[in-house]
């Protein structure tokens, strides 16, 4: 969905161009804009790596200010905006003449800065790059929750999609938690909230979109850092990363090394009745992430409009060297207590039917490697960016499941039976992209072409353990395929309605294609292959209004999708422990979901947003008996009928004094699920969530 970028995103453009005294672009030059009448701060932007700029600017009279560190400063006077841009053609700054021996340039940003399309949290700089991770990081930015499924909201929707430097993560659940694990937090610069995607992003997400950026250093010659970080809660956790960039006027490359050990425990309480069963479940897990990363890519400028790059990214989690194990140990207590004892009952022993001491002893390896090759011309007015993309991440995970059933007293063993799966994964992705951005018509034109490939092989092997041996059982072990392309494309266009209006719109196509098919070791469990094709529509449109200087409404509508992945389409039967199956549903329907956001901007930094979604088809988790065991729970994914999410988000920063600030953020949400089901079974449930940050 179309949102505005910043907040004087109004009035006439005012762009330039700086270069040296050779005629090269001075990038990343500091560029300040003032009030003449005044002298007040009104704006600040960086030159881009052809060095131009360019800031949108009401009506009034202006002075600039151009600054780079081994260069003069360089001061424009009198900049008249009336009803006409200006663009100010060449600026060309001389070299200092005098050397210094050591140049410190010192910036501080806001610790969450509020833009009209997304929450910007900053991590660089700031406390929380030492000794975190990116999972950990997202626990902390504002207006986001991670339940004990591990699983992200945002504004109390599911579904978000996670990127790495503009790059979506095909991962998910403990993959893509093992993933931003072996992340650290002082590799990364900032993690971007994106509630309101426009057109130019793919529709994919209902709950939006959240990019971690990672550093990369834009001084000049060769610079490098290196950085160890340590913490100890119930467990260790630390990491050693270095940081090396080299940049000239004509060349850029850089590179990252980062290595992280550490161990996260989790102690879940589950309580419940079933069939005339009382089962409480105590579940403890320690899970040992070890692993490594390596980023390098390199930015040839070939002229100043025109650039050339390319980035590779790398990544290991366990494997040969480094272990990466998570273990649960789960303890049922299984009673005939009876349906209705309240649950803070004290159960005697007396009523302990047995108790199963079931286990998940896992050594999880991954392996990662994307590829981009990225080409920008841009003339200040016109910019072209073409991108070409492979990814490739493969799991393998080995878990041994022992269960073992002893008497109310856990002095005498009932019954033991073993399991030992075997369940690599295998994603590639192949995406090519190419986006343009011209102003024309009084305000600015996008449209853009997608093609992605998504191509998965999950192989489950299910073995019993006999006699220490494992024994492969074709009638529990299965291999499953998916694939999946998009066909999109785009076009958007916004402008400015005089001083106080302006809009964004834009309307995405998809096309997609899917194909899943299920092969069994046994004929008689064969699937047919199912085959899915659809076009999709999804309009956005961005409303802002100033009703003065110091206060900005906006309207944000969009409408999005969430396909369902191989994770829940799989039809075969797992097993989590002896009472606990599962399994996927190849018959879903995607998701449809209809957003719309009020936001309210008081001061500049004062907000307040109003959020309602609409999800039809919503794919949700659902779990029933077991029709194998009474006493047994069976999880199972289909479709509600819809669900209707209603959030308030005030994000709230404050100056307490010259060295104290301080930053609040609130979000409350009431989610309501309606599902009427063939069989007469109906689900009509509402709950009320909030999160305070």
């Amino acid at each position: 969905m179309f949102a505005f970028v910043g907040q004087y995103c109004i009035g006439q453009a005012l762009s330039g161009l700086i270069q040296d005294g050779n005629e090269e672009p001075v990038i990343y030059a500091n560029v300040v804009l003032y009030t003449s009448a005044d002298s007040v701060l009104y704006k600040v932007e960086t030159t881009d790596v052809s060095g131009n700029f360019t800031f949108q600017v009401e009506p009034n009279t202006y002075f600039l200010e151009v600054s780079y560190v081994g260069m003069l400063d360089k001061q424009v006077d009198n900049i008249e905006i009336s009803d006409t841009g200006i663009d100010l053609g060449l600026i060309s700054m001389d070299v200092a003449g005098v050397e210094l021996e050591e140049a410190v340039v010192t910036a501080k940003r806001a610790l969450v800065e509020i833009k009209s399309d997304r929450t910007v949290f900053n991590v660089e700089g700031t406390i929380n790059s030492a000794g975190d991770n990116g999972f950990g990081l997202l626990r902390k930015a504002p207006g986001l929750l991670i339940d004990n499924n591990d699983n992200i909201q945002v504004l109390g929707r599911t579904g978000v999609l996670i990127y790495v430097d503009g790059k979506r993560l095909p991962i998910a659940g403990a993959e893509l938690k093992s993933y931003l694990e072996s992340l650290p937090a002082d590799q990364i610069d900032r993690i971007d909230i994106i509630t309101s995607p426009g057109a130019k992003y793919e529709a994919e997400g209902n709950a939006g979109i959240i990019d971690i950026r990672l550093k990369r250093d834009k001084s000049r010659g060769f610079n490098g850092s290196l950085s160890a970080n340590a913490s100890q809660g119930i467990e260790f956790r630390g990491n050693v990363s270095a940081l090396l960039n080299y940049r000239n006027s004509k060349f850029n490359a850089f590179g990252t090394l980062g290595l992280n050990r550490g161990k996260s425990y989790n102690e879940i309480v589950f309580d419940g009745v079933q069939n005339g069963f009382r089962q409480l479940g105590f579940s403890e897990s320690l899970s040992e992430a070890n692993g490594g990363n390596i980023r390098l890519g390199a930015d040839y400028y070939l002229s100043k409009n025109h650039t050339i790059g390319i980035l590779v990214n790398a990544g290991s989690t366990g494997g040969e060297f480094l272990s990466n194990d998570r273990n649960i140990i789960s303890t049922d207590l299984i009673t005939n207590f009876g349906d209705d004892t309240p649950a803070d009952v004290i159960i005697p022993i007396s009523s302990i039917d047995s108790v199963l001491i079931a286990g998940q002893l896992g050594d999880l390896d991954q392996t990662r490697q994307t590829y981009n090759l990225n080409y920008v011309y841009s003339n200040g007015a016109n910019q072209l960016n073409v991108d070409f993309d492979y990814g490739q991440f493969r799991t393998t995970r080995i878990t041994s499941q022992p269960n073992i059933y002893f008497n109310s007293t856990e002095t005498e063993i009932l019954a033991q039976r073993d399991y030992l799966f075997d369940t690599p994964i295998t994603i590639d992705i192949y995406t090519a992209k190419l986006d343009y951005e011209t102003e024309t018509f009084g305000g600015k034109i996008g449209a853009g072409l997608k093609y992605s490939l998504v191509g998965t092989d999950n192989l489950f092997e299910f073995n019993d353990i006999i006699d220490d041996v494992a024994a492969f059982n074709d009638r529990l072990s299965n291999q499953f395929f998916y694939n999946e392309s998009v066909y999109a494309g785009y076009l958007s266009y916004g402008k400015s309605l005089g001083q106080k209006v302006s809009f964004t719109s834009g309307l995405r196509t998809e096309l997609t294609n899917a194909e899943s098919e299920l092969i069994a070791f046994l004929p008689e469990l064969q699937e047919p292959v199912r085959d899915s094709s659809y076009v999709s529509l999804f309009p956005s449109l961005g409303v802002r209004y100033i009703a003065s200087p110091r206060s900005t409404f906006a309207l944000n509508y969009g409408r999005r999708i969430n396909r369902p992945d191989y994770n829940v389409l799989n039809p075969f039967r797992t097993q989590t422990t002896e009472l606990s199956f599962s399994s996927g549903n190849p018959a879903l329907n995607p998701e449809i979901v209809n957003n719309i956001e009020i936001g309210y901007t008081l001061d500049y930094r004062f907000n307040f947003k109003l959020a309602y979604s609409l999800t039809t088809n919503q794919i949700t988790r659902l779990i029933g008996t077991d029709d194998s065991d009474v006493k047994a729970s069976f999880i199972n994914w289909d479709n509600l009928a819809e669900q209707r999410v209603l959030s308030f988000n005030a994000a709230l920063p404050f100056q307490l004094s010259d060295k104290w600030n301080a930053f609040f953020n609130l979000t409350a949400n009431r989610t309501d699920n309606q599902a009427t089901y063939p069989d007469g079974n109906v689900i009509d449930l509402q709950a009320w969530s909030y999160n305070i940050f």
